[in-house]
């Protein structure tokens, strides 16, 4: 076994995991059919009427399912049909379609389809009817048989109070069903994405009735997903003390209905990868959740909904039931305080991983700093140099290790030579070699296997939090989150020419590749032929694969090569090992003259 042999198998998986990470990951799993929906979206099916028939051998209510018949309009179109109550807040649009008193119009001030201010704000939900529809609703039903008038998707509800909802006005809809029951709905929501519906019923009547109370969201069509492993898009739901449950559609499609229970506490909805529809259940309630899939000719319909138990309305009484909805982007400091305000786990809406011990905290210094310095890029270097700071001692004792073996080189390669045809024997006097002058030849794979995580974390950060996307840098820098737009081979824009997806090398990946560059040749040499080759040819590999990995990542990646290159270059310099590098590239006037001069001796 050489001495450089230990070190060559941690930077070869290294760079393993990084290819199987850019092959599985990076690229999408689900490609050509994720493209645009090609089929008119379903309307309402008969089964969703208010009079649902009871699950069959139980004397529950079932819930409105999905599925439909076809048709289609375009969404400016839809949301002028029907009488509306208009939403109004900082951070939030739309409108409440009075028929059927649904949430089918929502869209975010705030965020727009690409960096370009300009550009469409993003959508969250829309009619039905219209491509990708998407709404979330709530209401009321009854068990088999009950024969109680309830509202379905063709009531029309009245505007009792309020004319448009903001953070200050709630509104009341309110609809009699000439039964003796009078329903009304009081919605009110925040100044973020927290809509609060309250629900009650007045019983003029003789006898008392049992209803229950549900909520729904319902997405028609396969949306298109990013494709990626390390992220979940689909159902998601937290139930009581069983935790997350996560279900992809290809899941839900293949293996059909999700149940689960919840004594207390928790939610359920639809996650995409920066936005969420949520439903929550009072929460100190019990509920029964389910996660479904339905198919109308090629159309795909997935609804995540919850059934609470029965709630008595005497005669001449009323009850109420209170419940929640969030409706849109998925920005960690609201979310994580929706959590803290008493929604069980809703942290875990935002898939930090399973390593979130080191992504969330990770997420908390780059936001502190960037708010700070108003710039994520900064704020990437920032903590960059703190990480350096906090293994400096570590990573000291490796470059040190990593000098004295350069500095052994001479005396490894007489051996090597002496014992050329006795291999056990070169290596038990390199290992005499290792002692005598107290080396340890492992200590060189530490600051790799070191980067290792904190690479990872912040991937995982960079792709996941809503605060990175389209988060400028400078220059051309304008999304950390998307690759650098930049590419050699049109020489960085200079020719007129569009080069495809794995011709983009741009800017800061080639600075992260001349780094890494520049690291390996301070590095010891490796004997064997094969193994220099591997090295050689490392840096370019590097280049190539983060080319395509977030611009954010490509520059913590330069900057961390580029610290690590002061820091091992000055203690190389300490330990008297001569830089040829340096020397070569003029660097040695850098080093001082009294330095460089006794390099020049050693």
């Amino acid at each position: 076994m050489s001495d450089n042999r230990n070190l060559i198998i941690a930077i070869a998986l290294s760079m393993g995991v990084l290819l199987a990470w850019q092959y599985f990951i990076v690229e999408p799993r689900v490609a050509e059919e994720q493209a645009r929906q090609e089929t008119l979206q379903a309307q309402e099916s008969a089964s969703e009427s208010g009079n649902l028939p009871a699950v069959e051998g139980t004397g529950t209510p079932g819930l409105p399912g999905s599925g439909g018949i076809a048709g289609e309009v375009d969404r400016a179109t839809a949301v002028t049909r029907g009488p509306r109550v208009a939403i109004d807040t900082p951070k939030l649009g739309g409108s409440i379609l009075l028929k059927g008193a649904r949430f089918d119009d929502l869209f975010l001030r705030n965020y727009h389809e690409t960096v370009d201010p300009a550009s469409d704000e993003i959508v969250l939900f829309s009619p039905l009817g219209t491509p990708g529809a998407y709404f979330a609703e709530q209401g009321w039903t009854a068990a088999g048989g009950a024969g109680i008038a309830l509202p379905n998707k063709d009531t029309v509800w009245s505007l009792e109070e309020g004319s448009t909802l903001t953070p200050e006005s709630p509104v009341t809809l309110v609809w009699n069903n000439g039964e003796g029951l009078t329903f009304r709905r009081t919605v009110s929501v925040d100044e973020n994405y927290l809509f609060t519906v309250t629900q009650s019923v007045e019983n003029a009547g003789a006898k008392p009735v049992t209803l229950y109370p549900y909520g729904l969201v319902r997405r028609y069509g396969l949306p298109e997903t990013s494709g990626y492993y390390i992220l979940h898009e689909g159902l998601i739901g937290v139930f009581g003390q069983d935790g997350l449950s996560e279900v992809d559609y290809d899941d839900v499609i293949e293996d059909g209905d999700v149940s689960q229970e919840s004594k207390a506490g928790g939610w359920l909805g639809i996650t995409d990868k920066y936005w969420a529809a949520v439903l929550v259940p009072p929460q100190d309630a019990a509920f029964k959740g389910r996660f479904s899939e339905n198919k109308s000719g090629r159309t795909e319909t997935f609804q995540a909904d919850y059934l609470l138990d029965g709630v008595s309305i005497p005669a001449g009484g009323s009850s109420s039931v209170s419940s929640q909805i969030f409706a849109g982007a998925k920005v960690v400091n609201i979310v994580d305080a929706y959590d803290e305000a008493g929604i069980f786990k809703l942290d875990l809406l935002i898939d930090w991983g399973w390593f979130y011990f080191l992504t969330k905290p990770l997420f908390i210094g780059l936001d502190f700093f960037a708010g700070l310095t108003g710039n994520f890029g900064i704020s990437i270097l920032i903590i960059t140099v703190l990480i350096k700071l906090v293994f400096f001692p570590l990573a000291n004792r490796s470059y040190e290790a990593m000098s004295k073996m350069k500095k052994l080189q001479p005396e490894m390669e007489k051996l090597r030579e002496k014992y050329k045809d006795d291999k056990m024997k070169q290596q038990q006097e390199l290992m005499e070699l290792y002692k005598k002058e107290k080396v340890n030849p492992l200590a060189g794979c530490l600051p790799i296997l070191i980067q290792i995580p904190v690479f990872f974390s912040l991937y995982k950060v960079l792709f996941v939090t809503i605060e990175m996307r389209h988060a400028p840098f400078f220059g051309w820098i304008q999304d950390l989150s998307a690759p650098d737009p930049t590419t050699i081979f049109n020489l960085f824009g200079l020719i007129p020419w569009d080069p495809p997806s794995f011709l983009m090398l741009g800017v800061w990946p080639i600075l992260m590749g001349f780094t890494m560059f520049v690291q390996m040749k301070m590095n010891p040499a490796p004997a064997d032929p094969m193994q220099q080759k591997i090295f050689a040819w490392m840096p370019l590999i590097f280049t190539f694969v983060l080319a395509g990995f977030p611009a954010g990542l490509v520059i913590y990646w330069a900057w961390n090569n580029f610290l690590s290159v002061l820091q091992q270059g000055v203690i190389m310099r300490r330990n008297g090992v001569k830089i040829e590098l340096f020397n070569n590239l003029g660097l040695d006037k850098f080093l001082g003259k009294k330095e460089a001069d006794d390099q020049t001796k050693s």
